[in-house]
């Protein structure tokens, strides 16, 4: 039955009882069901902020105080509040919806304020779903839904995996779960806003009649709505899958399936596994890859990668992998083009994941078993390379006329790329595609850059352009390395003893490797004198440069003391490990590259290396962490 305070007319909750939910709810566990939270020290968690878009985590949570506070957007509060503000319920709907969570007992004010019974309400359409869930997984035992219990058999799904991902039926009468849910004390309009009913002026009727039924879930295990598989021939309604329509608790370019059993793992393996149908997040789960999900009904977008990147804490310094499996066929490469469009939504590593007889993960675990559904995830490639070799397979290579036009379709697709730092880069990698020179292919990039803008299109010129193509001061992906250098400009022999190992490689941005050359043009920190600001803008030409060691000279450290040597070499370890762990992602990519087997002396320096490189980072963790 539904709680009784779900449908009576009930008064203010009584304040001791909310102090009692807040105090029992466990705010690190409650926003650990939307955002991968990792240590921060000091008692704090830290992750990327929910409420506005982020590559670096500024969104930080204190257990002890129960409060979590955001420095990027300034969104703060306590337990109660971040539920209301991420599923948009009211102060009393989050509140009973914690006490269910946490087994508090509710009492009400007599005479306070009266709420609405029934209605559209989170808490009671969640209700709802639940119990439809339940129902629909004990029609799957009945004889009408035989033919369903065979298609699951045909797909390699036995009774337990049906259990483990609740799968059910929806009877074929129509009015079935309407009938049954009223009995539970829902009214009509509850049931309409659920989703899980229609009105067609002549009543209620089942949304799903005579169908293969999967629950939908959020992050937090909640069952938001249903996804709808067609089995019977005479199914009047021809389309194959149907999915819950929008309703105030499921919004389909938010929602991804299998994320309430992968984000745990999705967090601790840094990697999500992004596949195209239930049965396959299915497929993967039971073979091994329980970093799966899948969308539902509709294409992988901006809202959907938000999701990812905050079970991923997907950012600069530990970066993750989201690894798209698509059919090899044209509409897979139409819809790996739309996420290479997205692709610089993540920091981490986007990949692509095809099977070369063309085979979904159902139909390949099937065929071959659950290692090859494994091997397949394991054989993964860079989207960009996957996406490029697709343009540049239309033309006849052989010919000079081919070239030419593959470089120029291609050349578009780079062109078209948010994250400038990556032009270069993919640059080079079409260029060995095409057999052509690096320098001719950049030329073609410019080229393609200057046929947009003479066009009328829209820039994709980054927004630093507007300065000169300097560094945004408050890019925090650059952060430490703008930090170091204002250490060296301003306070050149604090820092000087620490900089022994730090080279070019250690600064990403152009405009901070070039500040690093005019100080190294200079003879260092240790070279410094009383001229050292004068001898630094005169060792080089570029305005740009000289514009920003002026910045660097006069912009206020992020301390209030005088900076000592223990302060700067703090940055300087940061710095370094940043560059350790760019180094230890371009390593892995190489060894995920490399055949263990066939390429064995190779793959071994390479894992050594690793071992190598994965020591050095800690040790600098290490150094930074005695001397902060």
């Amino acid at each position: 039955m539904v709680p009784r305070r779900l449908t009576c007319v009930a008064g203010r909750i009584k304040d001791e009882d909310i102090a009692t939910v807040r105090e029992k709810a466990r705010i690190d566990e409650v926003i650990g069901a939307y955002v991968t939270l990792r240590n921060a020290g000091g008692g704090n968690l830290k992750g990327l902020c929910p409420f506005h878009d982020e590559k670096s985590p500024s969104f930080n949570v204190t257990p002890a105080r129960n409060l979590y506070h955001c420095f990027g957007c300034g969104a703060g509060g306590d337990v109660i509040k971040f539920v209301m503000e991420m599923d948009g319920t009211s102060f009393s709907e989050t509140v009973e919806r914690l006490a269910e969570k946490v087994g508090v007992e509710l009492r009400y004010e007599e005479g306070g304020p009266i709420r609405p019974s029934g209605g559209p309400q989170r808490p009671r359409l969640v209700e709802a779903h639940k119990l439809a869930a339940a129902y629909y997984v004990e029609q799957l035992a009945t004889p009408d839904a035989m033919q369903a219990r065979q298609f699951l058999d045909t797909r390699g799904f036995d009774q337990d995996a049906a259990e483990h991902f609740g799968v059910g039926f929806s009877p074929r009468g129509g009015e079935e779960l309407t009938t049954y849910l009223r009995q539970q004390g829902f009214r009509d309009d509850a049931l309409v806003t659920s989703g899980l009913a229609g009105d067609n002026n002549r009543g209620l009727y089942d949304r799903f009649r005579g169908r293969l039924m999967w629950p939908i879930r959020d992050s937090s295990g909640d069952t938001i709505g249903f996804g709808a598989r067609r089995i019977f021939e005479d199914d009047r309604i021809a389309a194959k899958y149907l999915n819950t329509s929008e309703t105030p608790i499921y919004k389909k370019s938010q929602v991804l399936y299998g994320i309430d059993l992968a984000r745990r793992e999705i967090a601790r393996a840094s990697q999500a596994v992004i596949v195209e149908g239930y049965t396959d997040v299915m497929a993967c789960h039971l073979a091994g890859v329980r970093t799966a999900v899948a969308t539902c009904g509709t294409a992988f977008g901006d809202d959907h990668g938000r999701v990812i990147r905050r079970l991923l804490q997907d950012h600069d310094e530990f970066r993750g992998e989201v690894i798209f499996t698509f059919d090899g066929d044209e509409a897979g490469q139409k819809a790996a083009l739309r996420a290479f469009e997205g692709d610089q939504n993540f920091a981490g590593q986007t990949y692509v994941a095809v099977e070369p007889t063309g085979l979904d993960p159902c139909d390949l675990r099937l065929a071959e078993g659950d290692a090859a559904v494994r091997e397949l995830v394991a054989r993964r490639v860079p989207l960009y390379r996957f996406v490029l070799g697709n343009v540049v397979s239309r033309y006849d290579l052989d010919r000079a006329d081919g070239r030419v036009d593959a470089l120029r379709d291609a050349a578009r697709l780079v062109r078209a790329i948010r994250d400038r730092s990556k032009v270069d880069a993919f640059s080079r990698e079409l260029a060995g595609m095409l057999g052509l020179d690096p320098n001719d292919v950049q030329r073609e990039v410019r080229r393609a850059a200057n046929r947009e803008q003479a066009a009328g299109g829209p820039s994709s010129a980054p927004a630093v352009a507007a300065n000169q193509g300097l560094p945004d001061p408050k890019d925090p992906r650059f952060a430490l390395e703008r930090e170091t250098l204002k250490l060296v400009v301003q306070h050149p022999d604090v820092i000087a003893s620490a900089l022994g190992e730090v080279s070019d490689e250690d600064f990403t941005h152009p405009a901070y490797r070039a500040v690093w050359a005019v100080v190294t043009l200079a003879g260092g920190a240790g070279a410094a004198d009383g001229l050292w600001s004068s001898r630094l803008q005169a060792n080089t030409a570029d305005e740009r440069v000289q514009s920003l060691l002026s910045a660097l000279s006069v912009e206020a450290l992020p301390t209030s003391k005088e900076p000592t040597s223990e302060y700067a070499s703090v940055h300087v370890h940061r710095l370094r490990e940043l560059t350790a762990l760019r180094r230890i992602t371009d390593l892995k990519s190489k060894l995920q590259r490399t055949n263990p087997v066939d390429e064995a002396v190779e793959y071994n320096r390479m894992f050594g290396e690793l071992v190598a490189l994965e020591q050095h980072r800690r040790a600098l963790r290490e150094l930074a962490t005695d001397q902060s």
